[in-house]
């Protein structure tokens, strides 16, 4: 803007100075916060702001950085979004989902990231393919087979399964820079509550820390947050103990730390990419298991093409259904909760659960 001299800024200059305006700094601004002194939380995507919604409430202002509608694992930051970064007060993110994110947190805001990698216990290589499907079917390919027979035995304390010995062996090396990406390892936790739950819980903590007096009531939001998972998990058990089918056929492999909590296998047509297109091969070999296996649903997904999952429908005769891998909200009025209440619905029907 150019500005012309005339007579007319010294009486703006007078204006300015009885009303304490024209240039002075935002009272009480913190970081993306605004000027109402709250916290500034960044996010990485949806799953990470309903968490962090829930358990700040109105102590908190929360900015996702994957708009409506979008792909999480494609988003590219604005010098906007960058600047929201820089003056977050805390910035969520989990290393490996998003690499543009990654990177402008290392740049910009290092010692105020939290990696929720880092506690939501990633331990699921996924191989390439993603299940043997020449094989009896039971080939958890996230190696977590032993969590639906034991976790939930020992209670949820005992839900680190498979972490113990091995688990946290492999987090170290997994999680320290989580340089092997988001092609070899499942980012999907939230789709486990008892994962959400241990990545909603040390985000508490981290809150507490940006803001010590709201400690208590941010507490109290989690045992809030905590109750409904719990009685998702416990919706979950029940609602897919006894199914006709235990074989999940998916699009891509977003589904596996689902799979593994409730007795499932997935067994995903595409990789952990959901931009991956499998090659006729594969394709075909996806149609002799769903065959052998007695397949009745094929499960495409919201926020990516269904034309993989209806293409083998077609060729086995079975029907398609989406679930949602709660990536981002697709529709208004709904949340995380009720997505997964409604993917629980949709698996009921597509598995035949009684």
């Amino acid at each position: 803007m150019t500005f012309r001299r005339t007579a007319a800024p010294t009486a703006a200059l007078t204006v300015c100075a009885l009303l304490g305006a024209c240039g002075a700094p935002s009272p009480e601004k913190s970081g993306t916060g605004g000027t109402d002194g709250k916290p500034s939380v960044v996010v990485g995507f949806y799953p990470l702001q309903y968490a962090a919604e829930r358990i700040g409430g109105d102590r908190i202002h929360v900015t996702n950085l994957t708009r409506p509608g979008g792909e999480p694992h494609d988003a590219e930051l604005t010098p906007k979004d960058v600047a929201a970064v820089a003056d977050a007060d805390l910035a969520v993110h989990e290393k490996g989902m998003q690499p543009a994110l990654d990177d402008a947190v290392a740049a910009e805001n290092p010692d105020k990231a939290f990696d929720v990698a880092t506690v939501a216990q990633l331990d699921a290589p996924v191989p390439e393919p993603v299940a043997d499907l020449g094989g009896d079917g039971h080939d958890h390919a996230h190696g977590d087979e032993h969590a639906h027979e034991e976790g939930h035995e020992e209670g949820h304390e005992g839900h680190d399964h498979a972490h113990e010995g091995e688990g946290h062996e492999g987090e170290e090396k997994g999680h320290e820079g989580h340089s092997h990406d988001h092609g070899t390892v499942d980012p999907h936790f939230w789709l486990d509550p008892v994962r959400y739950e241990a990545v909603a819980a040390a985000l508490t903590e981290r809150l507490s820390q940006v803001d010590p007096e709201g400690k208590a009531t941010y507490e109290a939001n989690l045992a809030d947050l905590r109750r409904d998972l719990e009685a998702v998990d416990a919706e979950y058990e029940k609602g897919l103990e006894k199914c006709r089918s235990t074989t999940l056929v998916t699009g891509h492999a977003a589904f596996g730390y689902l799979a593994a909590r409730y007795g499932l296998t997935q067994a995903a047509i595409s990789g952990l990419s959901p931009e991956s297109e499998p090659d006729p091969a594969r394709l075909a070999a996806v149609a002799d298991y769903v065959r052998k296996h007695d397949v009745s649903t094929i499960y495409a997904e919201t926020l990516t093409s269904p034309a993989v999952a209806e293409t083998v429908a077609r060729e086995t005769g079975a029907r398609t259904a989406v679930l949602d891998p709660i990536e981002g909200l697709t529709k208004d009025g709904t949340d995380y909760l009720g997505l997964m209440r409604s993917n629980l619905a949709t698996l009921r029907t597509g598995q035949g659960c009684s």
